[in-house]
């Protein structure tokens, strides 16, 4: 019987998550997060998302809406993860995913489309309130109305920042991002149940994750609480 540490590896290695991950803020050398302004009637700050993770969210997701456009249905959406590198593995912080198709009959999601020129949304990852790093920014830079501020991201604050608010946010560590575009076909956490949709995919990496790593990871729903 494996254990879940060695399920999870498994996953990341035949994922090459470690290789393939990148940071996920545009950080100095010293743990230092570059924040700008963003905004037309409500100005305020936001951090800055690292050039290399914005450049691998739109290759995944024109992926995504390549498969759209061409009625392919070969994808479900993205399946990504906000983790650190640690000895050569993978520890995560956050998973979660972003569907091809939103609300309505077959629609286009909103958070994957046109991502190259716009970045409210980005995937989920976007700077508007009600997005990660919108809510995030509101918790760890001054300026953002108190209303705005989620417990959630509140929790994400402790884990990745040593002091906030702050105009300077400094990190504990580098913080990496992995994101694929997710095919139908694709083999999940669990090799043996065979091709995983993306939805499910997403509940076994979380409560194998929080299984493994119970203090660390940040999703609230979906963990092993056993």
């Amino acid at each position: 019987m494996k254990y879940h540490s060695e399920i999870w590896d498994n996953f990341c290695d035949r994922m090459k998550i470690f290789d393939s991950s990148v940071k996920l803020f545009k950080e100095s050398e010293r743990l230092v997060v570059e924040t700008k302004e963003i905004g037309v009637k409500l100005r305020r700050h936001v951090l800055c998302r690292n050039e290399k993770m914005e450049k691998l969210i739109k290759k995944e997701t024109d992926l995504l809406v390549d498969d759209w456009k061409h009625q392919k249905d070969e994808y479900d959406g993205l399946i990504y993860m906000m983790c650190i590198k640690q000895s050569g593995k993978i520890k995560p912080l956050y998973i979660g995913k972003t569907e091809t198709i939103g609300k309505g009959d077959r629609n286009l999601s909103v958070n994957i489309e046109n991502l190259h020129k716009n970045s409210s949304k980005f995937a989920r990852w976007g700077d508007n309130y009600a997005y990660h790093i919108g809510d995030l920014s509101a918790v760890v830079i001054p300026g953002h109305d108190k209303k705005k501020i989620n417990p959630k991201y509140v929790s994400w604050a402790d884990q990745l920042f040593e002091n906030f608010p702050s105009g300077n946010p400094k990190l504990k560590a580098s913080v990496y991002f992995w994101t694929t575009a997710w095919e139908k076909t694709n083999v999940g956490i669990w090799e043996e149940f065979g091709a995983t949709r993306l939805t499910f995919l997403e509940y076994l990496l979380i409560g194998v994750a929080s299984s493994v790593f119970p203090e660390l990871l940040l999703n609230r729903e979906g963990q092993n609480r056993s």
